[in-house]
């Protein structure tokens, strides 16, 4: 019988397709596996469905001789070797579309409680410090009729940007191609990714991960932005320089950040943990 390995705990509808077919394992630990639990499990399996915590490289498909597919429960796929695959006729699949309206609304919580200082508000509430009304209290940014810069505009960069038609915002964007029915539906506008950063009044990080985007922002581009300006990520951590967005906000160059994804999950960056204008989430775009 077809031997599966499933590496965490997935919905139980899916696993009924598959157990009148195939032998079922499934880590029921409650936590990602590590290295070496993963390679033992998979010795003998012919198929592994895997998340974005299992890293899946060429050790991963020598151990497994007898494997035929790697199916990632997300939509991104990083945390895979292609190239490993491909050479070894192995099929690799993923699930896209499923998360893309979740992620751009994430995205926008993301926007809104940056802007709004949200966060800060509500544990100023929480804490017993609210005594009424005050004029300049959490005063925050105007979303309205602002300028947003979208960059990566597949299925989620685009989701997002038609997010913003009530808030009247103009839009651009930065792609590796131009979209034009995306332009059409939009009125967004191509552009270079140092023109976005400069006239950007919000900006929310789409793109998948590749070596040419690791570390696409960094401290240059970091310092292109305007002062006012709030950056978002749900997308993958490392496409930005956590460092150098720690000092940007720390050095006020930018206004805020919100992220959701991180470099080395789920280690996060020292000095972001103790900057208030900067909300942190658990990796939560798909949940």
């Amino acid at each position: 019988m077809f031997k599966v390995f499933v590496t965490r705990d997935i919905p139980k509808e899916g696993l009924e397709l598959l157990k009148p077919y195939c032998e079922v394992e499934i880590n029921n630990l409650g936590r990602s596996l590590t290295k070496k639990e993963l390679l033992e499990k998979i010795k003998d399996k012919d198929a592994c469905i895997t998340q974005l915590t299992d890293k899946v490289d060429r050790e991963f498909f020598e151990t497994a001789p007898n494997l035929k597919i790697v199916a990632n429960y997300a939509v991104g796929f990083d945390n895979i070797d292609l190239d490993e695959a491909t050479k070894r006729s192995i099929f690799v699949t993923n699930t896209p579309d499923v998360l893309t309206q979740a992620t751009a609304e994430l995205a926008w919580a993301l926007l809104f409680a940056c802007s709004r200082k949200i966060v800060e508000a509500e544990k100023f509430t929480r804490a017993g410090l609210y005594k009424g009304w005050d004029l300049y209290s959490f005063l925050g940014l105007d979303i309205s009729n602002k300028t947003l810069g979208v960059i990566g505009a597949g299925r989620i960069g685009q989701a997002f940007a038609e997010m913003s038609k009530g808030f009247k915002m103009n839009i651009l964007y930065t792609a590796n191609s131009k979209k034009h029915d995306f332009e059409k539906r939009t009125g967004a506008k191509f552009v270079d990714l140092h023109t976005l950063l400069k006239e950007s009044d919000f900006v929310s990080i789409h793109t998948s991960l590749t070596p040419k985007t690791h570390h696409l922002i960094g401290k240059k581009e970091l310092s292109l932005m305007k002062k006012t300006a709030v950056l978002i990520n749900t997308s993958r951590g490392a496409v930005i320089d956590e460092h150098a967005l720690a000092e940007s906000l720390e050095n006020k160059q930018i206004y805020a950040a919100g992220l959701d994804v991180y470099e080395k999950e789920p280690i996060i960056e020292e000095k972001l943990k103790k900057l208030d204008n900067v909300i942190l989430l658990p990796h939560i775009g798909s949940a």
